[in-house]
């Protein structure tokens, strides 16, 4: 008994794609069909369309959640409001984009400064515990701290309008205090902007004492020489006094982070106004219409219930020999690769590999279907995306040189693929998706995660060496190869790149797979279907026997192995005895003697 994939058996009438995720798909929007391509133009740059929807049309509120300011309430079906921290360096621009935020979204926007100001002004208990601390030239602690920011956020309007904590928590302990009374954020903002940009910004200001406008010599100017010769400097806009408030923030931020490091969206700060509230806007738009409010949380290292999971799982489906495969078959092999993924990235795996052969994902047969694999990628980049994390989602360039370069054949045209598929409605292409090669240069910051498309070396070259360096440069952060192909291939000489081949095999190998799925046949044929064999995330690997029905046909589970199972482990689940002699014959021999 082998493990391969068929040819198609039988022709089905072509049925519509899948539908993906919910959250970013609009009425009507089109969705890339298997083999084909969605009739629309290559996306724009963020800030192209930031630039071209704002000279457009005035903006509008996106977020089903809460009512803004003035408008209608919203109805009690609709999620509740958002809760958000926002972090950032002084003069990172966190100040403008809270006032985005509040106008946009409503949210109570509450930071500690103003916080103690109210509270000592009005002389409440807490208050008072602060005057003595403030006056006496002593930081105020940070229980006294945190109770005022306990006791605001309990305020009715807090409650039903949300919040926008300001640079709040800025220790471990304010942190630790908020966790230990369950008060969690559906998002933690980081601002980032490079301290060279940021001492510039804050020792360039120039405050107006008429009018209390803030001006910058060389970025915002004084509209005239009247208003320039009063301009002053603020006292704490010094080089040493900057440079001071930054190694402040940064300690600070350092022991934040890992508190809300499942929530944390690190967002470049070092960009025009409009095109960093887009981001911002983009990742609250996703939170408003997740289905559950917590949606963006982990699990905070509790194992995921793989009982419940197991249980839910529907079986393997039938009559994969169809070729197209239906609507349904594609959707339940999605779901099941998206589920195990997200499992093992739970876990804090960070190299994983998808292995999946049903016979449209099978490059050696000639019913593979690039759409199946695009529509399949498409769907497990945007379900991280609608957890508020940055995919960059990877296809290998051409390898070789001169006129010896080439890419794979099953790889040619993916890239073009992705730029014109539909990502949806609400801004994931470009705030949340984007799309870049194999290699150290293409990992960026900002990015969360990588999904590589099918990497694979070819004659005469090998794609291992740009993918260690790519993995060396993401550290952490989750690296996923879909349906590699890493065996060694032979040199333009025709003989096995041998030159540190082990070291290559090695590293291939430190890719754990979550999800795997292929169909069995006898030896040598690709017709009937003899069973399957299934792993999912963490799951142990399953062989399954396909029985024939009076109306139809099903798979029967037959045998579990912890690890991926031999042909030999797999002929003797189906036979049902066991090799009683080393020297037995194996596969499709062992097979036949087993029966005789």
């Amino acid at each position: 008994m082998a493990a391969s994939s068929p040819a198609a058996a039988a022709t089905a009438t072509a049925t519509p794609p899948l539908a993906g995720p919910a959250i970013h798909r609009g009425p009507g929007a089109a969705r890339l069909l298997s083999g084909s391509l969605s009739r629309r133009s290559p996306p724009a740059s963020t800030a192209q369309a930031v630039s071209s929807s704002a000279a457009t049309k005035p903006r509008r509120s996106l977020l089903p959640c809460r009512a803004a300011e003035g408008a209608a309430p919203a109805p009690r079906a609709e999620a509740p409001p958002l809760k958000v921290m926002i972090s950032g360096a002084p003069a990172s621009g966190k100040g403008t984009q809270c006032r985005m935020i509040v106008d946009k979204y409503g949210l109570v926007h509450i930071s500690t400064g103003d916080l103690l100001r109210a509270e000592v002004s009005s002389g409440t208990d807490i208050g008072k515990k602060a005057k003595e601390y403030m006056d006496n030239g002593m930081l105020v602690p940070d229980q006294v701290v945190t109770d005022m920011v306990v006791s605001r956020l309990s305020q009715p309007d807090v409650r039903e309008r949300g919040w926008l904590l300001d640079g709040y928590p800025r220790s471990y302990a304010q942190a630790q205090s908020l966790e230990s009374m369950k008060i969690r954020p559906d998002i933690f903002i980081l601002l980032e902007v490079p301290d060279d940009n940021l001492i510039d910004r804050c020792v360039g200001r120039r405050l107006d004492p008429v009018t209390g406008k803030i001006y910058h010599v060389k970025n915002f100017p004084p509209e005239n020489e009247e208003i320039s010769a009063r301009l002053i400097t603020r006292s704490d806009d010094t080089f040493e006094k900057v440079k001071s408030r930054l190694e402040t923030y940064k300690q600070n931020s350092e022991a934040v982070i890992p508190t809300y490091s499942d929530l944390l969206n690190q967002i470049d700060g070092n960009r025009p106004v409009e095109v960093v509230f887009h981001e911002i806007e983009s990742m609250l738009q996703k939170i408003c219409t997740n289905t559950s409010k917590n949606k963006l949380a982990k699990t905070n290292g509790k194992p995921p219930d793989t009982t419940a999971s197991k249980k839910e799982w529907r079986g393997i489906p039938t009559r994969l020999n169809n070729i197209p495969h239906s609507r349904e078959i594609r959707k339940y092999f999605y779901d099941d690769v998206i589920q195990a993924t997200k499992r093992a990235i739970e876990d804090k795996k960070t190299r994983l590999q998808i292995d999946i052969n049903i016979p449209e994902l099978n490059p050696e047969l000639d019913v593979y279907r690039i759409g199946t694999l695009m529509e399949l990628v498409r769907d497990l980049s945007l379900t991280f995306a609608d957890d508020g994390k940055r995919v960059k989602v990877c296809v290998q360039g051409s390898m070789g040189q001169g006129a010896f370069a080439g890419i794979p054949l099953q790889l040619a045209g993916t890239r073009k693929i992705l730029e014109f598929m539909d990502w949806g409605d609400y801004g994931a292409m470009g705030a949340f998706i984007n799309i870049g090669a194999v290699g150290a240069s293409e990992v960026d910051k900002e990015d969360d995660m990588f999904v590589l498309i099918a990497p694979q070396n070819a004659v005469g070259n090998c794609i291992i060496d740009d993918m260690r360096a790519m993995t060396d440069a993401a550290g952490d952060r989750p690296v996923i190869l879909v349906n590699p192909r890493l065996k060694d291939m032979p040199a333009s000489s025709g003989v096995m790149q041998t030159m540190g081949r082990d070291l290559r095999l090695q590293y291939a190998a430190s890719f754990e797979t979550c999800y795997s799925f292929r169909l069995l046949f006898y030896v040598g044929t690709f017709y009937p279907i003899m069973g399957a064999l299934r792993m999912a995330y963490p799951n142990k690997y399953e062989i399954y026997r396909r029985v024939d029905e009076p109306n139809g046909e099903k798979y029967d589970l037959l045998a579990e192995f912890t690890a991926n199972p031999t042909a030999d482990d797999i002929t003797n689940a189906f036979v049902g005895t066991k090799k009683k002699k080393e020297n037995a014959p194996s596969g499709f021999w062992g097979f036949l003697s087993g029966i005789l």
